[in-house]
């Protein structure tokens, strides 16, 4: 009976000490893996010089543009934006009333410089070609207002209004990339209807 007794203490130590055991086992954690983090693109400082040719006599003239993009939603950005493009031409003129032999009929230089302002609008298409974090790709639409004004060269008397070929309602359509050289600047090419700019792109 003793050895029954200590047979059958054993065999219940036995058992705590494997229960014991599977009680300290370390417990298993579940991670959960998210995909990555969708890129933003506003809060950005595009500056750029290149050629703006909207409205004008069908060749490129030196330009500039200057916008600020904010997030409105995925992938989409509104940017304040102002730009400013300038060229020179000329028209054939004379008084009327002299003959053609008048050194008054000839050509007269004019200039018209050209600043439009308004919104840019754009949409980035990374994540639909899932293109490398380096770069980005958009395409865009601008809609505004362009301001002008003509200077014409001394002596000339003809209707100063008849050779501006500029709407005041300015609209260009977009498509650019930019390469991000780091996490604060980029390179970036727009080109456009408008003003296509090359420039830099600050990321705040």
């Amino acid at each position: 009976m003793k050895t029954l007794f200590i047979k059958t203490l054993c065999l219940l130590s036995l058992i705590s000490y494997k229960v014991s055991a599977q009680d300290q086992t370390p417990p298993t954690y579940v991670v959960e893996v998210k995909g990555p983090p969708t890129e933003k693109y506003g809060n950005t400082l595009n500056m750029g010089i290149g050629a703006g040719y909207y409205g004008a006599v069908g060749f490129p003239t030196p330009g500039f543009g200057i916008n600020y993009e904010f997030d409105i939603f995925k992938n989409f950005t509104l940017a304040p934006f102002v730009g400013v493009y300038t060229f020179q031409n000329s028209a054939y003129w004379g008084n009327p009333a002299l003959p053609n032999t008048d050194p008054s009929y000839r050509y007269y230089n004019y200039r018209e410089v050209v600043v439009p302002v308004g919104v840019k609008a754009s949409y980035y298409f990374d994540e639909w070609i899932h293109l490398h974090p380096k770069w980005d790709l958009y395409v865009g639409t601008s809609v505004g207002f362009a301001f002008k004004s003509v200077v014409w060269q001394n002596g000339y008397g003809g209707d100063i209004n008849d050779y501006q070929y500029v709407n005041p309602l300015y609209v260009a359509m977009h498509i650019g990339a930019e390469y991000h050289l780091n996490t604060k600047t980029g390179l970036f090419l727009d080109l456009s209807t408008g003003i296509s700019t090359f420039g830099v792109a600050v990321h705040f």
